[in-house]
């Protein structure tokens, strides 16, 4: 009997810290179980040994962020049969989007001797402000137990179980006490979905919203209670402008606060 043919994975990289990457690397064990059951074609991260496309299963990380990339990631999509972006870069724009509420060239400017030979946009995006995307996989990192899901999912045609909850059920299940009611420590958890296990409530920080805003959130009511803790426009702004800055949830409720102050 003919040997089954492994569907083939590529990992690519854009604007990013590689942090996604190094959580698939990190599953350590698990990728036994993974190389089993698919070709790893392509992941410099890993290997300098590549193989050419197309591919079943491209995962993404990065953001988009200069005119070269904004090519790349058309060629990525053509490539590949599912495209499954992993990240806050790739699905948020990451922390670098933060250029996109300033004047980038400003920016380069004061970091370059020579900024005419930076070629950058103006804007750092997502992946899906570019092409189609299959899947998106949150967090700053992704949570490595998540991306076995979605690998497992797509490879046996069903959806994905990722949660679309916040970060406040994972609190209760762990039996934290609510930091905001207890301590008065302003917390993005109950905006923010859940992935972490409410890592940073558990030893008593609030939520920095690592993996961005959850399903139908309501960042306006946290920020009244934000004021009412005593916060400015300014903290609030900087609450919202983190990993995930650029997600519009999160976004527009900087902007909000921001035209107040």
């Amino acid at each position: 009997m003919a040997e089954r043919k492994k569907p083939k994975l590529a990992v690519w990289k854009f604007a990013s810290c590689d942090g996604c990457q190094l959580s698939l690397l990190d599953c350590e064990d698990e990728l036994l179980a993974i190389s089993e059951q698919v070709e790893i074609a392509y992941f410099l991260e890993a290997s300098r040994a590549t193989v050419k496309g197309p591919y079943d299963i491209s995962l993404v990380e990065g953001s988009i962020t200069t005119p070269h990339d904004a090519e790349r990631i058309h060629q990525v999509r053509r490539a590949s049969r599912v495209l499954i972006t992993i990240g806050a870069c790739a699905t948020a724009g990451g922390i670098q989007a933060l250029r996109n509420f300033q004047d980038v060239r400003e920016f380069t400017s004061l970091v370059y001797a020579s900024p005419q030979y930076i070629e950058t946009l103006k804007k750092s995006t997502p992946i899906d402000e570019h092409v189609y995307v299959d899947f998106e996989l949150r967090g700053c990192p992704i949570n490595k137990y998540q991306l076995l899901e979605v690998l497992n999912a797509f490879l046996n045609g069903r959806k994905p179980n990722i949660p679309n909850y916040s970060v406040c059920v994972e609190c209760k299940r762990r039996g934290n006490v609510c930091v905001m009611v207890a301590h008065g420590t302003p917390c993005l958890g109950p905006v923010t979905q859940a992935g972490c296990d409410a890592l940073c409530p558990s030893y008593h920080r609030g939520c920095f919203g690592c993996y961005g805003p959850k399903e139908n959130p309501n960042p306006p009511a946290l920020s009244e209670r934000f004021t009412a803790m005593g916060w400015s426009d300014q903290e609030i702004v900087r609450a919202f402008r983190n990993f995930n800055a650029y997600a519009e949830p999160f976004r527009k409720e900087s902007e909000a606060h921001e035209a107040k102050s």
